[in-house]
């Protein structure tokens, strides 16, 4: 499972380092340490306080609401395989976005929750690419 640091986590939902390692103090968010000493969170616990954060206005309200190139870094939060097509859902700070793509697609990149991920938006389409 992937693992990421404060700082990554914290790019992920949207807030400043400082912010992120005082929740991570809090014990709001579950941190472990690696062999060098440095915290860093489970992808799947990330995915999970992501959703929830977004759920709950988190963020303040100066936050833009826009994109780069309408590209959204975020967090893999949901992956449901059907036969042939699959859903993925991607948490880009307070956006959840929502892609439907062939299972071929989620398992040639390997997608699983707790995973980077861009979610990029053209007209109506959501791609999503490993990151």
């Amino acid at each position: 499972m992937q693992s990421y640091s404060i700082g990554q986590a914290a790019r992920l939902l949207g807030v400043s380092p400082d912010t992120a390692r005082r929740w991570a103090d809090a014990g709001r968010i579950a941190t472990h340490r690696d062999e060098s000493g440095r915290r860093l969170v489970d992808g799947r616990d990330l995915a999970a306080f992501s959703v929830g954060f977004a759920q709950s206005g988190g963020g303040d309200d100066e936050t833009p609401r826009t994109s780069v190139r309408n590209a959204f870094p975020g967090i893999v939060t949901a992956v449901k395989l059907g036969d042939v097509a699959a859903q993925v859902e991607v948490q880009a700070g307070p956006h959840r976005l929502v892609s439907l793509l062939t299972r071929e697609a989620v398992e040639e990149l390997g997608l699983e929750v707790g995973m980077r991920a861009t979610a990029r938006v053209k007209s109506t389409s959501v791609h999503i690419d490993r990151t």
